[in-house]
């Protein structure tokens, strides 16, 4: 599938997005298992070759882990097209502190933009809402720093309706991020509309694995892995999640489609082009991840499996 032109960045950008928690295991905070420098780099560069051109990561992802690693590696590329966010931060024992306080908002903006290595950060955005602060005043952050070259664009995640209707008395948003995924496209549905010439990245694309066919409710998960201890990872949730993906499979196999080129096609098969993350932790997932996006299944066929599946009860 080759690369979209978005109006509003005036940028092509490659159909799959490098999701930066995959680099930050060892880091703590967000991450999925550790992986070396060399590992790091060499993932990051054939992402590159491979053609896709924008790389999404967040301070929580490591503790600034991915930031940096994405900072050494993307340094001498002009092509790449790099996406950070504020308002999940910590204190120094690292217990996680979420707020969108101008203050901190601003503080995490001049640290990322140290640890990427960068004078400015392609699209920054608001990580998630903080019911205790009015958006407003977190994009005027932003909206300042953007006057000063610090950021190009601004872009709201995980957002709702109430606050994209406030920010619209701020800034001019272009970039949208929230899960979107074979579950969920509610997020999706409701931007659409608002913002057609939007950059949307979903993320979640496989689940965290459980999309991708590579995790069982057998499987163990180290310490440096969030889903050995984080409270958004249920061994019940992810059970009944995955007698769903055994229906799946059987109606896959019918076609002779595989669960992880099913997943994918199916995050991309919107109106208009979505830019899935997905978090590769090594060169082979890489090729399959490339693979995946090239065996191209038909809109009607996807609608008709999605359809059938979601119909069918639960044993």
């Amino acid at each position: 599938m080759k690369p979209f032109h978005v109006k509003s960045i005036q940028k092509d950008i490659f159909p799959i997005g490098f999701g930066g928690a995959s680099l930050s295991g060892e880091g703590g905070g967000y991450g999925f298992g550790a992986m070396s420098e060399e590992e790091a780099e060499k993932l990051i560069r054939a992402s590159l070759e491979r053609g896709i051109n924008l790389f999404d990561t967040a301070p929580i992802y490591g503790f600034g882990l991915s930031e940096i690693r994405l900072g050494k590696y993307l340094k001498n590329s002009d092509d790449s097209f790099v996406i950070s966010k504020a308002g999940v931060d910590w204190h120094e024992n690292r217990r996680v502190n979420m707020s969108n306080d101008p203050k901190i908002i601003s503080k995490m903006l001049h640290e990322s933009l140290k640890r990427l290595n960068r004078d400015c950060i392609d699209l920054y955005m608001i990580h998630w809402p903080d019911a205790k602060i009015d958006i407003r005043k977190p994009l005027e952050v932003l909206y300042r720093a953007q006057e000063t070259g610090k950021i190009q664009h601004i872009g709201l995640a995980n957002t709702n309706a109430e606050d994209l209707e406030k920010a619209k008395e701020i800034v001019k948003l272009v970039g949208f991020q929230s899960e979107h995924n074979l579950w969920t496209t509610k997020s999706y549905e409701l931007l659409e509309p608002i913002y057609p010439e939007s950059l949307f990245t979903g993320w979640g694309t496989f689940d965290k694995g459980i999309l991708s066919g590579r995790v069982s409710n057998e499987r163990k998960y180290d310490s440096s892995d969030a889903r050995s201890w984080a409270p958004w990872w249920s061994r019940k949730d992810v059970a009944v999640k995955l007698k769903k993906v055994d229906q799946l499979k059987s109606i896959l196999e019918s076609h002779q489609l595989e669960l992880s080129d099913f997943a994918l096609n199916y995050g991309l098969s919107t109106s208009r082009p979505v830019c899935g993350l997905v978090g590769m932790k090594s060169l082979s997932d890489l090729e399959n991840v490339i693979n995946s996006l090239n065996n191209r299944i038909p809109p009607q066929l996807i609608h008709k499996i999605y359809t059938d599946w979601t119909n069918l009860p639960m044993e």
